[in-house]
């Protein structure tokens, strides 16, 4: 539960966006209420890897599950677009906490070679909550309203909070524990400040550029700052030494790379099926399928793979070798494969993804030791969280900057088509509709570049993480 119910929260409000702009009347701004989200769930994944290194991680994850539900229910009733917003805050702190502490707690239970394994399996659960949310999202929001979107999830947190109260107690070691406020406001300053660079990049405007710019400043100035500020703090909120380990740095890298990726395609691959390749909207969810499965069984197969041999970066290496050729291979050549071939090379390239996932985990806390295990495992979380919303506005920047500098008017004509939703895409006339199809196709073109470019840095930190045995 503490996995499956933050990974389903993106995908199952996602379907409910439009149904929630309609009602608060904001949709320039509903965007806000995943961003809103992201933002809390980076900040609190640190946090509370450190206060469960210090209190404990079965009474965290306890806190975790009532700040997830108390979010969830204030969503479900927020009764203006603020109060949502402030919803999605408190939900994300939990969401963070959980997917944090749930990931340490493998850790902290289980030998090196056997949390291979476990996270395997919670990779598993983590892909299927995503599979199985846009269609949870649009079954609810259509038969009850999108307020049910978040008010079905309380049984599920009460499940799992009943689920950690049976936990077994462990020592803990907080008595002279100082929590760093200092480091966790540069902290959120630069989270906060570093998305919204990253959100106006991606509006592709001269204001926004100026305003990236701004953002980008304080982000650099706060980053700076804690820096310092974490090498004065008794009990740093990040730990300076444990993040530039060889293997962690590395680690973290790989994650962010390998997250940025894997998030774009699913955000921007559904928009390439139904206007480049011409597939109707009701296929579009069938030819993503095996890239959904692909991550988890590649997760399962890496897991078991470390359990029984222990050599750890090996199928990674490997994996995400092939997942940047295959990516650059559809730069070139994407066009030209058959659409029935098509989603099974997404397939291949999400499993090379999948190989990584089990292996990031296990093998940072090993490098970190059991008495920080929480903030290594926060830092990975962290990286993820990042990776996620640098990779969607990189390539996203990519694909629609590729398609303004080789027609303007028309990219500029194909975005206010795409405000009005996929219904007036379709129904443009054919001719235009087509010139949409090549601008665009160029972009994408474009985007599998870039994001062969982001893998063969991942798998370049994969090849050269000294820790490769556990």
């Amino acid at each position: 539960m503490a996995i499956f119910i933050p990974a389903i929260d993106t995908t199952i409000t996602a379907t409910a966006l439009p149904a929630m702009a309609a009602e608060f009347g904001v949709v320039e701004r509903i965007s806000w209420v995943v961003v809103a989200y992201l933002i809390a769930a980076t900040i609190a994944a640190p946090v509370f890897g450190r206060l469960g290194d210090a209190f404990g991680r079965r009474r965290m994850l306890m806190l975790g599950f009532v700040m997830q539900g108390a979010g969830m229910l204030a969503a479900g009733l927020a009764p203006s677009f603020e109060a949502l917003l402030a919803a999605r805050l408190l939900q994300g702190f939990g969401g963070g906490a959980l997917l944090t502490l749930a990931m340490a707690l493998i850790g902290e239970s289980l030998p090196p070679r056997e949390r291979g394994r476990y996270q395997g399996y919670l990779v598993a659960c983590f892909m299927s909550a995503s599979a199985t949310g846009p269609l949870a999202g649009g079954w609810l929001t259509q038969a009850f309203g999108w307020p049910a979107v978040f008010l079905a999830g309380l049984p599920l947190v009460i499940l799992g909070a009943v689920a950690a109260y049976t936990l077994p107690r462990r020592p803990i070691s907080g008595a002279g524990f100082r929590f760093d406020l200092p480091g966790t406001l540069l902290f959120a300053v630069f989270v906060l400040t570093l998305v919204l660079m990253l959100d106006r990049i991606q509006a592709l405007r001269w204001d926004a550029a100026v305003w990236a710019a701004v953002f980008g400043v304080v982000a650099l100035g706060a980053l700076l700052a804690l820096g310092v500020v974490e090498r004065r703090m008794p009990d740093p909120l990040l730990p300076l030494p444990l993040l530039a380990h060889p293997a962690i740095w590395r680690l973290s890298i790989l994650s962010a790379c390998v997250q940025g990726v894997l998030v774009a395609l699913i955000s921007f691959l559904p928009l390439y099926l139904y206007a480049v390749r011409d597939v109707p909207l009701a296929t579009v969810g069938v030819l993503l399928l095996p890239m959904s499965v692909g991550g988890g069984v590649g997760a399962l197969i890496s897991g078991q793979f470390m359990a029984r041999t222990g050599r750890n970066m090996l199928l990674p290496s490997i994996g995400l070798t092939a997942s940047a050729v295959l990516l650059s291979g559809l730069a070139f050549v994407g066009q030209d494969i058959p659409l029935a071939w098509l989603p099974w090379v997404l397939g291949v390239v999400s499993f090379c993804f999948g190989t990584s996932f089990p292996v990031v985990q296990t093998t940072v806390q090993v490098a970190a030791g059991p008495a920080q295990l929480g903030v290594a495992t926060a830092s990975v979380q962290f990286m993820r969280n990042l990776g996620s919303a640098a990779g969607t506005a990189i390539l996203g920047t990519i694909i629609f900057g590729t398609f303004a500098l080789a027609d303007a008017v028309l990219a500029e004509r194909f975005a206010t088509v795409l405000r009005g939703g996929r219904e007036a895409l379709a129904a443009l006339p054919v001719l235009e509709r087509a010139a949409m199809a090549a601008g665009l196709s160029g972009g994408y073109r474009a985007m599998f570049a870039g994001a062969a470019a982001i893998m063969a840095l991942a798998a370049v930190m994969a090849w050269r993480v000294p820790l490769r045995r556990v």
